[in-house]
């Protein structure tokens, strides 16, 4: 799946969900390290508890942040 994330440095997210697993997150922009790191953390996390441990952690004043755009994705992709 690809999302589209807004507010944030990086331009797209691509991801999959395996039998209600996270996998193979992929960020395009952004902080490389950042978004690496959140990538291999989140692999073969369960889709709900990615997004409880994602959803709202914000970056600087912007009011969001990659892995809250990728709790979105998730949430969105989930519904």
């Amino acid at each position: 799946m690809t999302y589209q994330p807004t507010g944030v440095c990086s331009q797209k997210i691509d991801f999959d969900i395996v039998d209600g697993k996270v996998t193979n997150v992929h960020f395009l922009g952004g902080c490389n390290g950042n978004t690496q790191g959140i990538s291999r953390l989140i692999e073969g996390m369960d889709v709900q508890d990615a997004i409880s441990r994602l959803e709202g952690v914000q970056c600087g004043l912007k009011g969001t942040s990659c892995p809250d755009q990728l709790a979105k994705a998730l949430k969105q992709a989930t519904t």
